[in-house]
């Protein structure tokens, strides 16, 4: 299955960029590490969206390697990716379900 487009919801964006505040404070070359590691999710999900295995129902996620972090996304049937969150592993589980 090829990509048609990928996009983020609008939270996730919010999560992203709030995460990279936060590593911001503290080391500058961890957020742009922080940013590395999205922009390789990103290309990976895009490259293969269905290399990762449901998770949820209709769900993917792509786990980042150096970050507790991971990239929840969905596919519809034009084989569109959505972004739904940027989310912290040690959040409340599922916090983001109703952005589908």
């Amino acid at each position: 299955m090829t990509s048609r487009g990928l996009k983020f919801h609008p939270e996730a964006i919010a999560e992203a960029q709030a995460a990279f505040r936060w590593y911001a404070q503290h080391s500058f070359a961890a957020a742009e590490a922080f940013l590395r590691e999205i922009d390789v999710g990103v290309d990976k999900v895009e490259a293969n969206p269905l290399a990762r295995p449901e998770f949820k129902s209709g769900l993917h996620r792509y786990l980042f390697r150096r970050f507790p972090f991971s990239l929840v996304y969905s596919i519809n049937e034009l084989g569109e990716i959505e972004i739904l969150a940027v989310a912290h592993a040690r959040r409340k589980p599922g916090y983001w379900k109703n952005r589908e």
